[in-house]
């Protein structure tokens, strides 16, 4: 037996338990993993109140790290012992073994530790797709809006922006967040409690707006983020930590220059294994020369998930976060 997170209905961070669970051997195409680190992210919050559902009860959780313990059947890519992490489902990384598909693993490089990787992969492969895969992505001199860039994803975007030379508008809510965001390669921040994004954009841009604004945040930010467009820009809404976005009049998209608006998931570019592996590396790589610094802000024993998942929605969090068994 091994212990897990899991629930029984929707709700609040209360409705997480802490529970005995059998884990198996692994069939077919599969491997076993002790965990090492686990991910927390935004996105189980959806999971756990309902807003993506999913048969109950249910486990939590999407990314961990961890040591292979047993390999199943025809699996020849991994071994027992080799070091691993993903990020894509199936749901259940909040345990302290799981039987995960092989195909979904990838091998942790030397140099990168456990909870290092478990801070970066859904987070990082999130910017990777944003930033270098979409059918519209920044090219160097660009400037662009992120909101929440101080946020796990946020601060591998400054970063990996700076990197190839795209500048960042960051939206924050503090201060102190506005700080961290510039320190993490953040050209110009806006604490959206206290100014304008809207307004800042137009200041820094003189007027000209931005091609493309990458918005995780959702029903509060959306409509003036369409405000912040140049004409046929793109709006990337990947996330709805302030609630979804509700129906909009797609007449507003004309009315505002033509606009295009995409609502990608990382799944979706990450479903092929050899697009996991090529992303993988490339977010590797990038850690390994120095370019992009990750490491968890914030750690909490597994047992107290309910805690983290209170600390994250009242915005307590900056950066990644991690579960430790």
């Amino acid at each position: 037996m091994a212990h897990a997170i899991r629930f029984h209905k929707t709700g609040g961070p209360e409705v997480l338990q802490w529970e005995d669970v059998a884990v198996g051997e692994p069939g077919a195409g599969e491997v076993r993993i002790a965990h090492k680190a686990i991910g927390l992210n935004y996105i189980d919050t959806y999971h756990r109140t309902g807003l993506y559902p999913l048969p109950l009860p249910s486990g939590i959780g999407l990314e961990a790290a961890g040591v292979v313990e047993a390999v199943g059947a025809g699996v020849t890519e991994f071994k027992v012992g080799d070091r691993v992490a993903y990020c894509n489902g199936p749901i259940g990384a909040y345990a302290e073994k799981k039987v995960h598909p092989a195909e979904r693993c990838v091998k942790v490089p030397d140099g990168i530790g456990f909870e290092q990787a478990a801070s970066m992969m859904l987070q990082g492969l999130t910017v990777q797709y944003l930033l270098r895969r979409l059918h519209v992505v920044p090219k160097a001199g660009d400037t662009v809006l992120w909101h929440a860039a101080a946020g796990g994803v946020g601060l591998i975007a400054c970063q990996w922006a700076k990197a190839i030379g795209v500048n960042i508008i960051g939206t924050v809510s503090s201060q102190e967040k506005a700080k961290l965001a510039r320190d993490n390669g953040c050209a110009h921040t806006v604490i959206y409690t206290k100014e304008d994004f809207v307004a800042k954009v137009n200041e820094v841009t003189g007027g000209k707006k931005v091609p493309i604004v990458y918005d995780s945040v959702g029903k509060d930010t959306f409509m003036k983020s369409l405000d912040c467009l140049q004409g046929r820009g793109l709006m990337v809404s990947f996330g709805n930590s302030s609630g979804a976005v509700g129906p909009t009049d797609l007449g507003i998209l004309s009315a505002k220059g033509s606009l295009y608006v995409t609502r990608p998931t990382l799944m979706s570019y990450v479903g092929k294994r050899a697009e996991l592996v090529a992303a993988a590396g490339e977010l590797f790589e990038h850690v390994l020369a120095g370019r992009i610094k990750v490491a968890p802000r914030q750690s909490y024993a597994l047992k107290d998930a309910v805690q983290a998942h209170r600390d994250l929605e009242a915005r307590k969090t900056t950066g990644s976060t991690i579960l430790v068994p």
